[in-house]
């Protein structure tokens, strides 16, 4: 029936979200729910694509199905306030807790790379295929799994001042000894937007192809010329964060009523 495939996701997802298989966790085989549901293989196949298409499920071939982290904890909100980081010399930015400890999801890069992306070329001011240092980092709260995809393109003005350095994932160092070669104070924007993650991506994330991200691109720019010094792209999982924005009044839109006293516009 066209239905039974949902009523059987209805029933893994149940159970995912009582805790029975914990995050990480592997779940039985394609055979087994099929045997335990009373359902054929292909049934059941169709009801783990809909528990992936949700985010409740990352399934690969050869390697099983695991339940994912981001149905399993509140989503991160991430604001608009950078901190000075507690655990080391650096900043903690939006989606970092300064109550959490994060870690590193494999090796940390740190070479030159040629800049191809013309859009990211364009936030840091220089041609594409512009050789600039890049760092490259897959981070995430411990004990969790990946968080969000790091890299860091850094305008070669100022690629000597961080090359090298191997800081924590959290600590945000580098950005420190910017600031400390005469760009005090610098200041940032992000620019957010949401798309589907390439398969490298989605491998890093250990999520489906099929699962959006959200994209964030942060602009450095220096304290003193206000030009860029490093653009940063995170790239995070879309059922672990979502974005918190506090709306604030134009001036015209202080007074309540200033000339007529009947509110009109959009209810």
């Amino acid at each position: 029936m066209h239905s039974r495939y949902r009523d059987i996701a209805a029933r893994i997802r149940a159970r995912i979200e009582a805790g029975e298989w914990t995050p990480g966790t592997r779940l039985p085989r394609l055979d087994d729910f099929a045997a335990e549901y009373g359902a054929n293989r292909d049934t059941v196949g169709r009801a783990i694509a809909v528990l992936e298409t949700e985010g409740y499920v990352w399934a690969v071939q050869g390697r099983g199905i695991s339940v994912r982290y981001g149905t399993m904890r509140p989503r991160r909100p991430r604001g608009d306030l950078v901190k000075r980081n507690k655990q080391a010399t650096g900043y903690s930015f939006p989606s970092a807790s300064s109550q959490e400890v994060w870690v590193r999801h494999g090796p940390a890069i740190n070479e030159p790379a040629l800049l191809e992306d013309p859009r990211i070329a364009k936030l840091l001011g220089v041609e594409p295929g512009t050789e600039v240092l890049r760092r490259f980092r897959v981070t995430g709260p411990a004990s969790e799994a990946p968080f969000q995809i790091n890299v860091s393109w850094i305008h070669p003005r100022v690629a000597e001042i961080v090359t090298g350095i191997d800081a924590n994932p959290a600590a945000g160092e580098w950005l420190y000894r910017i600031e400390a070669a005469g760009h005090w104070p610098l200041s940032w924007i992000e620019i957010h937007r949401a798309r589907m993650p390439s398969k490298d991506e989605a491998t890093l994330l250990e999520i489906p192809t099929n699962l959006p991200v959200l994209e964030i691109v942060r602009v450095g720019r220096s304290g003193t010329d206000n030009q860029p010094v490093e653009v940063t792209e995170y790239v995070v999982a879309s059922d672990r964060v979502e974005t918190v924005h506090v709306l604030h009044r134009d001036e015209n839109a202080r007074d309540p009523w200033p000339t007529d006293p009947t509110p009109t516009g959009d209810l």
